[in-house]
């Protein structure tokens, strides 16, 4: 359960994982979030810096929250998750991570 306004602002990430994805982030503070259900179901994922919490179901597979490296002190809700008729309108704004991967490769060496 996510509180939130009826007409949503989300972001539309170009990470590596996020463009394999059709997911669109609704950000929210923890406050504004609530698993009712399911929290056994529940796998995690990372990768690289390991700050990114990625939550899968383990029976369905889809990925409807996760904590978001960019702000890990926050909730990313899949926006396309949410029940119909509970959103109104969507602005979707593009979230260009792709350029700060690249460049933490780039210092990699």
């Amino acid at each position: 359960r996510v509180s939130a306004p009826a007409h949503l602002c989300v972001l539309d990430c170009n990470c590596s994982i996020c463009r394999m994805v059709p997911y669109l982030h609704l950000i929210v503070p923890p406050a504004q979030f609530e698993l009712e259900q399911g929290e056994n179901d529940l796998t995690t994922y990372t990768f690289n810096t390991h700050v990114a919490q990625q939550y899968f179901c383990a029976v369905c597979g889809v990925k409807s929250f996760y904590v978001p490296r960019s702000h890990p002190d926050c909730i990313s809700v899949n926006a396309r998750c949410l029940d119909a008729g509970t959103v109104t309108g969507m602005t979707v704004e593009p979230f260009d991570d792709a350029k700060r991967e690249a460049e933490e490769a780039a210092k990699a060496g």
